[in-house]
């Protein structure tokens, strides 16, 4: 730890540094390069995007399916600190916001519910790459830093074909610039900024690019960041802006050509997010509430232990690339390590677990109680593949995928003198008694070890053959996949449970057809079919101890869950000039077996269900225009319908949500943003810009079951503190629309400084973004919010001739 600490404070040092005084020369943009890498023929239009999304150089208007790409000035002009705040602006995207590193990303509406802290074994939706290298996590993608990013890349729709499992949705790509030989370049970038007036935060970013000889370059990132605090917590722990962090990290990265053709590019990427809480605004909570004379305001939470959250994250790749001629050979290989400690403030839920199913002493509902998970996870993964090279009207791509990923997760609850209560109410040696099989842990009613251990095989493959104007693109992968998992707990909130070699393992195919029509040199027509999967798991044993009776028997019994696959069927329109760029999408999507993760109940566990059939169907499009040459002006939107085509028989359709007609959860019906950035000479010497935007998310639902009984009615669990079971509190589970405005202006000097002075959120709001409950809402009922007004002023410099 102390290692990677000193190793990322010297990187980011040093790439401020040099920053400052690097004055580099002349260099080709890294669209350049990667457009003469694979013979694409520059465009005369400047605004010419050129991505990877088919594991080759293309420009977005030519990739056939639907894609969007925001560039390094789209993200500076947007002042996004994360990819959430970006998300809005694309239509189709998703980003729930559960705090810095602990975010859930969905695209066109596929999504199977919050996943929450203690579902180690659920797999994710989206695939999520920093370059070549997958970065997806369930649960903790990955908050990367979005300085000195080419692009991040939106590939809508399933992209198992290319990109695997995790991908049933869609994929996410962060596109970092590559070292340029023959060239010395820096830039920095320096934040301050304060959240609703009240904490402040800011950033120091730098980066060089350095020449280290005819065949080899360098390229160093550093940045720090601090995060404003926006919540107040008004409990014993006592805390203003409590949820307020930093990040801290850094690239490596080196490209060498020791022979014509031959590409190596070896790097190092480390960073570490640590906040000290999270963007919980508690609604009610036993400590105090509306029934007891208390009762909470926006943006505060009462906790009786401070909470924090830890991800460090190292990532070595090697990506390496050699020209066969007219094929190119290219092999990525990738081995993640992370360290991701989250605590929470669990008093509430120890305490009523104690109070009202265990029958303790109320007394016992005042001991502070910490929930502890850790994840340790190492990923290695190894892809090749060939793909021609060329203009030819046949081109191709071919190769194989193998994914190791070991993850051990530990869960444990430290409540000070729990044992000698359980002792005293349950009989003596009852608190270690609870502990059979698992090693005795003082104090700790619950504790739970969990060790995974996944292996996927993929062969892989796609070409497209031109028809003179229709070009017709086919693929397919086909997967083989192992889990094994061991599970172990103990303590007197546990069965005292004992599963070891859990075990599960799926193959399948999974194919895709694109048929596209160039109807004239700005405009291409795209028909396309194509599958999606998402791998299986093991679901972890409830908490017996805690479940009433209709709960254990609702849903006791769910041991494994199957594949989900999804067909895609989509048609869309590009249409792009020197001043218009329009592209619209339709999509159909059939999901079978679709995980749908739910609570429950009292148990305090989380199940992941099999919904036999669902769907999602919508329209998508994004419009720009260049009104002048000064004046651009964009719109983006989506329609979305996902809802389930199946009913769980009995009352599990009640309990889960999961019933014909009902939507699926996390997603809005409708989103869209819109933008219009103006910029003018101030002087000979002085460019002006103003940017404005709107965006606006609609109505959601956090888990399925919040549609049904909804307004809901939460009684008191049991008698505290002047709360009586006679009280209750009916809420609507349907997270409301809400609308954030932004503006910025800044100026731009010929010298290479820009200063921009921004608000987002300019009115204030506070979005729900998601339902946050403890003991199905009987304990603590709480919303994370989204960020409050964001005033900052930023301050760059590209060292480049450009």
């Amino acid at each position: 730890m102390q290692r990677r600490e000193a190793f990322a404070a010297k990187l980011l040092v040093g790439a401020a540094g040099a920053a400052l005084m690097v004055q580099p020369a002349f260099a080709q943009s890294t669209e350049e390069q990667e457009a003469q890498a694979a013979n694409v023929q520059p465009e005369t239009n400047e605004d010419v995007i050129v991505v990877t999304a088919t594991k080759r150089a293309s420009t977005v208007q030519d990739v056939p399916f639907s894609i969007n790409a925001q560039t390094q000035e789209d993200i500076q002009r947007s002042n996004a600190a994360n990819a959430e705040e970006l998300s809005r602006n694309i239509a189709g995207l998703t980003v729930q916001n559960l705090g810095p590193g602990q975010s859930q990303v969905s695209v066109r509406g596929v999504s199977a519910g919050q996943i929450v802290r203690d579902q180690p074994g659920v797999k994710e939706q989206v695939g999520v790459y920093l370059d070549e290298s997958v970065i997806s996590l369930s649960l903790f993608t990955p908050d990367v830093d979005l300085y000195d990013l080419n692009r991040i890349e939106t590939l809508r729709g399933p992209q198992g074909t290319l990109f695997g499992s995790g991908s049933v949705g869609g994929t996410l790509r962060y596109i970092t610039n590559q070292p340029e030989i023959g060239v010395n370049a820096a830039s920095f970038e320096i934040n301050a900024n304060m959240a609703a007036e009240d904490d402040f935060g800011g950033s120091l970013k730098g980066m060089v690019n350095m020449d280290l000889g005819d065949h080899a370059a360098g390229r160093f990132v550093g940045y720090f960041t601090h995060f404003p605090g926006f919540i107040d917590d008004v409990g014993p722990a006592g805390r203003k802006s409590t949820n307020d962090g930093q990040r801290i990290g850094g690239r490596m990265s080196f490209l060498l050509e020791p022979t014509e053709g031959l590409n190596l590019t070896p790097r190092i990427v480390y960073q570490d997010i640590s906040t000290n809480g999270f963007n919980r605004q508690d609604d009610f909570i036993i400590f105090d509430n509306q029934f007891t004379g208390g009762g909470l305001r926006e943006r505060e939470q009462y906790l009786l232990l401070q909470e924090g959250f830890d991800d460090e994250t190292m990532i070595i790749d090697l990506t390496a690339s050699y020209d066969l001629g007219g094929v190119e050979l290219t092999s990525v290989s990738s081995y993640t390590e992370r360290d991701i400690v989250v605590s929470r403030d669990a008093s509430a839920l120890t305490g009523s677990v104690s109070g009202a199913i265990l029958g303790l002493d109320l007394d016992t509902v005042d001991i502070p109680s910490n929930l502890v998970d850790t994840t340790d996870l190492e990923q290695f993964t190894q892809e090749v593949r060939l793909g021609s090279t060329g203009f030819g009207p046949l081109q191709w791509v071919i190769g194989g995928f193998y994914s190791k990923v070991d993850r051990a997760y530990t869960q444990r609850l430290p409540t000070e003198g729990y044992d000698a209560i359980v002792d005293a109410a349950l009989g003596a040696g009852a608190s270690e008694g609870s502990f059979s099989g698992f090693p005795y842990i003082m104090d700790s009613p619950y504790a739970a070890n969990l060790t995974y251990d996944f292996t996927q095989y993929a062969l892989f493959g796609e070409a497209s053959y031109a028809f003179g104007p229709v070009i017709v693109t086919a693929g397919g992968r086909y997967y083989d996949f192992e889990e094994e998992r061991d599970f172990v707990s103990g303590g007197v909130f546990s069965g005292v449970d004992t599963f070891i070699g859990d075990s599960t393992s799926s193959d399948g195919f999974s194919p895709r057809l694109i048929v596209t029509y160039e109807a004239t040199p700005d405009l291409n027509l795209n028909l396309q079919a194509s599958k999606g999967f998402r791998l299986g798991g093991v679901n972890d044993p409830l908490n017996v101890p805690l479940c009433e009776d209709e709960d254990l028997a609702a849903f006791g019994g769910f041991q494994t869950y199957d594949d989900e696959t999804l067909w895609n069927y989509e048609a869309g329109a590009k249409y792009s000039t020197r001043r218009i760029t329009f592209n619209a999408a339709a999509f159909y999507s059939d999901i079978s077996n679709l995980q749908t993760t739910v609570d429950a109940g009292t148990c305090s566990s989380r199940v992941v269900f099999n919904a036999e059939k669902a769907h999602t169907m919508g329209l998508e499009a994004e419009f720009a225009a260049r009104i002048t040459d000064n004046f651009d002006v964009s719109v983006s939107g989506s329609y979305v319908e996902a809802e389930f085509d199946t009913t769980l028989p009995g009352d599990l359709a009640a309990r889960t949500g999961i019933r014909d007609g009902n939507r699926l959860p996390t997603v809005p019906k409708f989103q869209m943003a819109a933008t219009a950035y103006y910029e003018g000479r101030l002087n000979r010497n002085t460019d002006w810009f103003v940017q404005a935007s709107v965006q606006h998310v609609g109505s959601r639902l956090t888990q399925p079951t919040d549609q049904e009984d909804n307004p809901r009615t939460f009684p008191v669990f049991f008698d505290y503190r002047g709360a009586t079971t006679a009280d209750s509190e009916t809420i609507d589970l349907t997270l409301p629309s809400y609308e954030l405005v932004n503006l910025s202006f800044g100026l731009r000097l010929d010298r290479g400084y820009e200063v921009s002075l921004y608000a987002n959120n300019i009115f204030d709001k506070t979005p729900l973004l998601s339902f946050d409950r403890e003991l199905s809402g009987l304990a603590r009922r709480a919303y994370n919010i989204g960020q409050p007004r964001v005033i900052g002023i930023t301050l760059r410099r590209d060292f480049r001739n450009d």
